[in-house]
């Protein structure tokens, strides 16, 4: 159900950005012209970067209501007063808005997400509260908070639609030039979409892999964030504790999983890296700030 949501979801953003230069065309009579290079190249990036951006700024939102996070107004218990004191503590040092806060029931994780660093979430499920110590879940925290201090949800889009516009690109250029051709030599408008087509799916395997190279680079970069804002112990034992937990036991959801404090996949396409190495990276950055480890 959440793979035909998420292509019923880029069929309608396709549709729509198709609609709209449609009409463009019609009202303003700005044609652009997909048979030349810079037309296709211009439709690309429109197409890249728009359900990209559309994702983004409906993120928080879509976060809120797919992962049933509620967003704590007034704590109603010491363990949230303790949560919000804590975030706005961390939020202070790593120089950013106070962002909104939110628990959600579900496997020991927390992430972060948001169009911007002053329009931010960061939520934590109930059940981390179960397994972890204070200092550990503040480890956790600092490390979602250096995602927003890094405005890592916003390059996240941006490498996502230079992939995007890139596959589009690339795929079309190519099924040009090897789709059946007429005696006018005009490409098969039939042909040309199915090769188009057969072609987006191979570029996107390797974008994806791109994707998830860049993501796991964040993953160490929060990680040495949250050393500098808040020492190395909570975030080191928290990731431990995490390490150990069965994968199908601490996994958010598909379209949550990149901005998790843990994530699993297959190496090449995990959004996180291994625990092992991010525990040695988390060292390494300990080190270099001279604490004793």
């Amino acid at each position: 159900m959440a793979i035909l949501m998420l292509i019923l979801m880029n069929l309608a953003v396709m549709a729509s950005i198709y609609l709209s230069l449609f009409l463009i065309e019609l009202i303003f009579g700005v044609r652009i012209d997909t048979s030349s290079v810079t037309g296709l190249a211009i439709i690309a990036v429109i197409i890249g970067f728009s359900g990209s951006f559309i994702s983004l700024l409906l993120s928080k939102w879509m976060a809120k209501k797919s992962m049933g996070v509620r967003v704590i107004q007034t704590p109603s218990n010491e363990a949230e007063s303790w949560l919000v004191n804590t975030v706005a503590k961390l939020a202070k040092k790593a120089g950013i808005p106070m962002p909104e806060v939110g628990v959600f029931d579900g496997p020991p994780n927390a992430f972060a997400t948001g169009p911007s660093k002053s329009n931010a979430l960061v939520a934590v499920s109930t059940s981390l509260f179960d397994m972890m110590d204070t200092k550990e879940i503040e480890g956790v925290l600092a490390h979602e908070i250096n995602h927003i201090k890094h405005g890592d949800m916003i390059t996240m889009t941006l490498v996502q639609g230079v992939l995007n516009a890139l596959v589009f690109f690339i795929s079309r250029i190519i099924a040009n030039i090897i789709a059946p051709k007429d005696d006018e030599g005009e490409s098969n408008p039939f042909a040309y979409m199915a090769i188009s087509f057969a072609l987006e799916m191979v570029l996107s395997v390797f974008a994806t892999m791109l994707a998830m190279w860049f993501s796991r680079y964040r993953e160490y970069k929060a990680d040495s964030g949250a050393v500098e804002i808040d020492g190395p112990e909570g975030i080191y034992y928290a990731l431990a504790k995490l390490g150990q937990i069965p994968k199908d036991k601490v996994a958010l959801p598909q379209d949550m999983k990149a901005f998790g404090i843990v994530g699993f996949l297959g190496e090449v396409f995990a959004s996180h890296p291994p625990v092992e190495k991010r525990l040695e990276n988390i060292k390494n950055t300990a080190r270099k700030l001279g604490y004793n480890v």
